[in-house]
């Protein structure tokens, strides 16, 4: 309380507030008043550190908290991306058989202790037991087959049951792949609980059981939401992240996809990223003591001519891909909208009794996604015992391969894979489980690029003598390369599907170890984006980002209207006045009657109700937080209703007769963004995207017309584009 001549004042910006400055649940964050509080926050602490010792310590430890931020973020999800590996190997390979020596054991790692193992047959050892030879005595037969089909039906019903009722129970944000919602989250959005400790836990434990069950889905999405969660959970135990949403959203960029991304960011990212390698090579859960999921070392370097079939699977991927997002986003919305959204449990349980009940009798389809890329990206060596590989050899030199009866098998069960493969991902993506759509993206496509691979290294066999392979492709000569084929298509659909271009390329590098590869992977991921553009310029998680109606505002997506912001912004023609308050002259009672009586997320501060010349804008929960009993009333004695308000630096003098008067002037944004009437929506739709603003004002002259949120920039694109406005809110 500050007394001035006669004048009783309760000053909120002598004492904070507790709760001012945070924001409400599924609300958006004001970047720029967020990256001014920590521009202060860091001044402060500057001229502090040249006045004392312990404050130039603390200088210096709030510049290296984050880089330690960063290290224990990626010691953590290098840790948990090591052990979900190695877990989800062990439970998908239990749903076949069990180790004797080991119950612990993989099928792989169980036969590497054998001293029974040849090489041509490395996954057979008498360590390693089926269902049928543990429950029946033996592996061959009707019987053995049937005790076999069975038990998988029932592990993968399991893990799938389990899987759906730890979300259901414990964390319902823990389903789906996350990228959606953390994309929506970096550009502002509040969702509470979304990036929290029992999230991390339950997603992590139900992603390995969902990935066991043997489910068209990966890993690697959900992957980027659990990095997320330890970069939130790591961040509360630095004030300097804990109190400010922008700086958050900084860490959370570096751990998973990127939004907002500042450069000292992106060597933080590396940072961490180096971090999160050192862990998981230490861990080796690919058991290769290589980083990579899907290494890949190629004989055959390929020829300028095959950059046809690498465009050929660039088509299809985009084509995939444009279909896939259809098919998806209208089963996702029947699932919304129909009573399917209400028993989630027995849709996840009827799907993994299709996935296994189908998938078993196929080979290519009963291995787990990534088994199953390895094996298409796999190049035939004279030892491998693939039925890929199965082909005629007349002498002991690798050349000169027409293919055999197993590879004309494994061609008849690839092509009945791809239809699979393509038919149950589109059901699967956006159950209630963790569900990721890398791994079943690359799998389609793997599948496609080995068919056609294997189709053009016969061609090439058979026809050398024609003008396409006569220059580069000698006779006896093994030109063609399928595994390559293979890798191209995985590219190709994942990149249809996700629009990625980029950072497609460097992930498969990531993934395979492929760099000389650049250009077949270059040009089948264009041909791809540009195919799959053609359809629709939506990815997928843009798509199901607009399904659920998350107001994030897409940075790609193109904006052309001639619209001016006085054409979008509130209050329309027909509207009441704009609620705004004055900045004196109004008495507690009357802003808490406002307060009452709107649900707006702030409000606007004029001069007069005359001139409605600005002042400056203040939140809703700032509002009444300051005002409410814990404060205003407690913290000064005689605060009643009548009491004025004032968000003035000077306060007339008030009689000492009257109740004291409340200044909030420390808790008013001063400089509220503002756009004029006639600005343009494209500039005012680019300068929402680029400052990551939650509304603007709009003035002429001066003087408040209105004021353009977020969701009001949303509703209007979205009306453009012809879609229902009312679709924009968080659901």
């Amino acid at each position: 309380s500050v007394n001035t001549g006669n004048t009783k004042l309760m000053d909120l910006l002598d004492e904070p507030v507790p709760g001012v400055g945070t924001y409400e649940d599924f609300n958006t964050i004001d970047w720029v008043r967020e990256k001014s509080k920590d521009r202060d926050r860091h001044r402060e602490i500057t001229s502090k550190s040249k006045l004392s010792t312990p404050a130039l310590l603390e200088s210096i430890s709030d510049a290296f908290s984050g880089w330690l931020l960063m290290l224990l973020i990626g010691l953590w999800s290098g840790a948990l991306a090591g052990g979900i590996d190695i877990l989800a190997h062990w439970l998908t390979d239990l749903k076949e058989g069990l180790c004797l020596s080991g119950f612990w054991y993989d099928h792989e790692h169980c036969c590497w202790g054998s001293n029974e193992t040849t090489f041509q047959e490395r996954d057979k050892c008498p360590e390693w037991q089926s269902w049928a030879e543990l429950l029946g005595g033996s592996s061959v037969g009707a019987s053995a087959y049937i005790v076999d089909y069975l038990m998988f039906i029932i592990w993968a019903l399991l893990f799938a049951f389990l899987a759906v009722i730890l979300v259901r129970a414990f964390a319902p944000y823990a389903c789906g792949s996350g990228i959606p919602e953390i994309k929506t989250i970096l550009s502002g959005f509040i969702i509470r609980g979304y990036l929290g400790k029992w999230t991390l836990i339950i997603k992590t434990v139900t992603l390995v059981l969902a990935v066991s069950s043997g489910l068209s889905l990966g890993k690697e999405g959900p992957l980027v939401h659990v990095a997320c969660c330890c970069a939130n959970i790591l961040c509360h135990l630095f004030t300097k992240y804990r109190k400010n949403e922008a700086k958050r959203r900084e860490k959370y960029a570096a751990a998973g996809v990127s939004y907002y991304f500042p450069l000292k960011t992106l060597w933080r990212s590396f940072f961490a990223a180096l971090v999160a390698a050192f862990t998981l090579r230490s861990i080796n859960p690919f058991g290769n003591s290589r980083l990579v999921l899907f290494y890949v070392e190629f004989h055959t370097p390929w020829h300028m001519v095959e950059l046809v079939p690498f465009v050929l699977l660039g088509i299809f991927g985009g084509l995939w891909g444009a279909i896939f997002i259809r098919a998806n986003i209208a089963w996702c919305r029947r699932r919304k909208n129909t009573c399917l959204g209400r028993y989630p449990v027995l849709e996840v349980l009827v799907v993994t009794g299709a996935t296994a009940l189908l998938s078993f009798p196929n080979s290519y389809t009963r291995m787990s996604g990534s088994e199953l890329i390895s094996e298409l990206f796999n190049d035939c060596s004279l030892l491998d015992s693939s039925q890929l590989c199965g082909y005629i050899t007349y002498s002991n030199t690798i050349p000169d391969r027409p293919a055999g009866p197993d590879v004309y098998t494994a061609l008849w069960q690839l092509a009945l894979a791809l239809v699979f493969k393509m038919l149950i991902t589109v059901v699967t993506f956006g159950m209630k489980v963790p569900s990721g759509l890398f791994i079943p993206s690359m799998a389609v496509g793997a599948i496609a690029g080995r068919l056609l691979g294997v189709g053009m290294e016969q061609l090439a066999l058979n026809h050398h003598d024609s003008a396409i392979f006569k220059s580069w492709c000698s006779p006896g000569a093994d030109c063609i390369t399928p595994g390559l084929y293979a890798m191209v298509g995985a590219a190709a659909c994942l990149g249809g599907v996700t629009r990625m271009t980029i950072s497609l390329v460097v992930i498969m590098f990531e993934l395979t170890g492929g760099l000389e590869y650049i250009v077949p992977l270059m040009a089948a991921t264009m041909t791809s984006k540009w195919v799959a553009d053609a359809f629709g310029r939506e990815g997928i998680y843009e798509a199901h980002i607009r399904l659920n109606g998350y107001p994030f505002l897409e940075p790609k997506e193109e904006y052309g209207s001639k619209a001016l912001a006085q054409d979008v912004m509130r209050p329309r023609r027909s509207d009441p006045p704009l609620a705004v308050l004055t900045q004196e002259g109004m008495s507690v009672g009357e802003v808490e009657a406002m307060v009452a009586d709107t649900d707006y997320s702030g409000f606007p501060v004029v001069v007069c109700q005359e001139s409605q010349r600005l002042v400056g804008f203040i939140l809703r929960r700032d509002l009444v937080i300051s005002l409410g009993a814990c404060n205003a009333r407690q913290r000064q004695e005689g605060v009643v209703s009548a009491s004025l308000v004032f968000f003035t630096d000077h306060v007339p003098a008030q009689p000492t007769s009257g109740p004291p008067a409340v200044k909030l002037r420390g808790i008013l944004d001063l400089s509220p963004f503002t756009v004029t009437d006639h600005t343009p929506m494209e500039i005012t739709v680019d300068i929402f995207r680029k400052l990551g603003l939650r509304q603007s004002l709009v003035t002429h002259n001066g003087r408040l017309l209105g004021i353009i949120t977020k969701k009001d920039v949303l509703k209007h694109m979205a009306q453009m584009a012809n879609r229902d406005p009312d679709s924009i809110l968080f659901n």
